[in-house]
């Protein structure tokens, strides 16, 4: 991270996986068949993404994206972030969430509930994973429900993942994807000005 800054620096994106692999009940029973309690690996994760950061420049932004798998349109994880909520949102020394909620993979919004005044949550509703486009009225009614537990000028709107994660990308369409990306742009535009 100090060299990010040393470089000039002022926007930084972590993309974390184990967090979101701990809100999966099969994930969990992974760990726990290895002999460990998934229920003390939020706070560790906490530990290890605060020491990382520590000493950022006061201007300085870092988010985090909460990845779930992004491989050739499959993905790992599922499940709500409840099992992480409070450590994600209330522990970890970020300003803002990059969060999949492109399927019900993801389950509610309720845990949106924990996020401090101070902290951003952009809505990953536009799937990377698919070429077909989602509708307007789908994603601003998702907005409208995330809306019922976080102020809407805490939330933002972006694809749940990048189109290519990896060399190999999703199974869509240049076009398709550019088609998602304008979506974007015109909700966000409407509903945020």
């Amino acid at each position: 991270m100090q060299a990010f800054a040393e470089a000039g620096c002022r926007y930084l994106q972590l993309d974390e996986t184990n967090l979101a692999y701990l809100c999966n009940p099969e994930q969990c029973q992974a760990i726990r068949d290895r002999g460990e309690d998934p229920s003390r690996l939020p706070d560790i994760y906490a530990q290890m993404i605060n020491a990382a950061i520590t000493g950022r420049p006061a201007d300085m932004r870092i988010t985090m994206h909460l990845c779930r798998g992004n491989f050739r349109s499959s993905w790992i994880a599922r499940g709500g972030y409840e099992a992480v909520a409070e450590v994600l949102f209330n522990t970890i020394g970020v300003d803002g969430y990059f969060m999949e909620y492109d399927t019900e993979r993801a389950a509610g919004f309720e845990p949106l509930r924990l996020v401090p005044k101070n902290k951003t949550v952009v809505l990953g509703l536009v799937t990377s994973k698919t070429g077909e486009l989602e509708s307007k009225d789908s994603i601003n009614r998702r907005i409208d429900d995330a809306g019922r537990y976080l102020d809407l000028d805490q939330l933002c709107l972006s694809p749940q993942c990048g189109f290519a994660s990896t060399e190999e990308g999703n199974l869509l369409t240049e076009d398709q994807q550019w088609a998602k990306l304008s979506r974007i742009v015109e909700i966000a535009s409407e509903v945020w000005g």
